[in-house]
């Protein structure tokens, strides 16, 4: 059997629902109103120049994965 609410509590219970709804749109405003610092794009990095010779190159990580691929 259901007890009936006082009247307090669902009053208070409105006041914190309310109180949620007021905190969320401060803080929607805030952000819309306080400009935002611009951050400047680092400069584009430069492309590497192409390999010449291309394929395949024997680099220290490469020789580093094949010791530790021996059986």
């Amino acid at each position: 059997m259901k007890t009936p609410q006082t009247p307090k509590s669902a009053v208070a219970r409105r006041g914190l629902l309310l109180g949620a709804g007021v905190a969320g749109m401060a803080a929607v405003a805030a952000t819309k109103l306080i400009p935002s610092q611009t951050v400047q794009p680092e400069a584009a990095a430069q492309p590497k120049p192409a390999d010449t010779e291309g394929g395949y190159r024997l680099t220290a990580h490469v020789q580093r994965y094949y010791q530790t691929t021996k059986v």
